[in-house]
């Protein structure tokens, strides 16, 4: 058969409701500056979808050093990778800088947080290795753990007895051998909006001799006084053996880090594949990212502001009867009852034309099966108005999902708008 015969009837768990989907429910097309409101398909929507959590995308200050960088250094420099040609005394700044702010001796920069992280997860590891990975971790960590050709064993999610158990499994394993067990877990799980039980994931390595590596995407910039981090805000940043988080998030911008001791980040240097043979972080986004660290660092505003909100969504939210869950952080999942798509797509449409608001769905398999998660992401930038209105419109469709509005199917212009009947 040839290699290519199979994409015609298989389009994958995505694809198969491509049709149904189009631009509308993935790929969607936001439009105008980053903000709390932004346009969809011509009309402003309030938008709970972006990952802005201190607001910076379009801070005043860091469009105006984003666009002298820009200007004074352009795209391509430095050229080649830091190894070879790309290095500048910017690039150790930014790490050094970074350093400091979490806490850790050294730093390595990463062009991207997916494959910056699985490259040093394959790294980290040899086949004498044992992984023990948190069931819920980033599908970027997962695909980390299924390039190891050792052992992996998964434990479930923030259940610290099972997670005992699979470090039993992992001693057993490498007690005999030369390998070493690299425990893997998040600051912040993004979906749930849960903070991974660092602390007593941590209270277990002396017993059974593990390295922890924590992926704070989430985290870094949003938790612990300082926003230096969920391990901040759980009091053991300094157990935390290797320490990564993304620019992408509250730095609103591109790339990634990794943050630990100095022989760790030196054996990382000249062995993470995806830095080794990848072109440097670009000048602007270095000089960018310097002045988002600034930021973050000096002025409290922008976090405090987060939380404000935060603390007003989830609140209301909760006061208006909605599940969410067990989040303890900024990500605001609301959990409904039923599993179908379709109604879930009524939902999502309503949502949108009806009432002005933009967030994302999720359904089984990402999540158990008979619930619907729309997940909401506050930002410094929301205001009161966004948040009344959104409170507004979450309980209409909660009245609507009990009269079963959303399963008689009548939905016009849903299917003139979606379909394009």
């Amino acid at each position: 058969m040839d290699l290519f015969e199979k994409f015609k009837t298989d389009k994958g768990p995505l694809g198969t409701h491509a049709d149904l989907m189009g631009d509308y429910f993935i790929f969607p097309k936001l439009e105008g500056e980053l903000s709390s409101r932004m346009k969809f398909k011509g009309k402003e929507r309030i938008v709970w979808s972006l990952n802005n959590y201190l607001g910076l995308a379009n801070h005043p200050e860091i469009r105006r050093v984003d666009t002298e960088a820009t200007r004074n250094w352009g795209l391509a420099y430095p050229m080649g990778s830091r190894m070879m040609s790309g290095n500048s005394d910017l690039h150790d700044k930014l790490e050094n800088e970074l350093s400091a702010f979490v806490g850790k001796e050294d730093t390595i920069l990463l062009n991207f947080g997916y494959q910056g992280i699985m490259s040093a997860i394959d790294a980290l590891v040899n086949r004498h290795d044992v992984i023990v990975y948190d069931a819920e971790c980033h599908a970027c960590i997962v695909d980390g753990v299924r390039m190891h050709q050792g052992k992996r064993f998964v434990f479930t999610h923030n259940n610290i007895e099972n997670f005992e158990k699979q470090l039993v499994r992992a001693n057993e394993i490498v007690k005999n051998t030369k390998g070493g067990i690299l425990v893997i877990t998040e600051g912040v799980f993004g979906m749930a909006g849960d903070q991974g039980k660092l602390k007593e994931i941590i209270a277990l390595k002396e017993k059974y001799n593990f390295r922890i590596l924590v992926d704070d995407a989430h985290g870094f910039g949003t938790m612990g006084e300082t926003g230096a981090g969920t391990g901040e805000e759980q009091g053991i940043q300094d157990e935390i053996d290797i320490y990564f988080s993304t620019f992408a998030k509250s730095m609103a911008s591109i790339g990634a880090f990794i943050s630990s001791d100095k022989d760790i980040i030196e054996f990382l240097r000249y062995n993470v594949r995806s830095q080794i043979f990848a072109k440097s972080l670009p000048m602007p986004l270095v000089v960018g990212n310097l002045k988002r660290l600034e930021l973050l660092r000096t002025d409290p505003s922008h976090k405090q502001k987060l939380w404000d909100n935060v603390n007003k969504l989830q609140n209301g939210l909760r006061r208006d009867g909605f599940d969410l869950g067990v989040t303890n952080s900024p990500v605001t999942p609301v959990y409904l009852k039923g599993d179908n798509l379709q109604v879930a797509a009524y939902i999502i449409f309503d949502l949108r034309e009806t009432y002005g608001i933009f967030c994302s769905a999720v359904m089984y398999p990402v999540i158990p099966k008979g619930h619907l998660l729309l997940r909401l992401i506050p930002t410094a930038v929301h205001t009161q108005d966004d948040i009344d209105q959104t409170l507004h419109a979450f309980n209409m469709v909660a009245q609507k999902m009990k009269s079963g509005e959303y399963e008689k199917g009548e939905m016009v212009e849903f299917e003139s708008k979606v379909y394009g009947a």
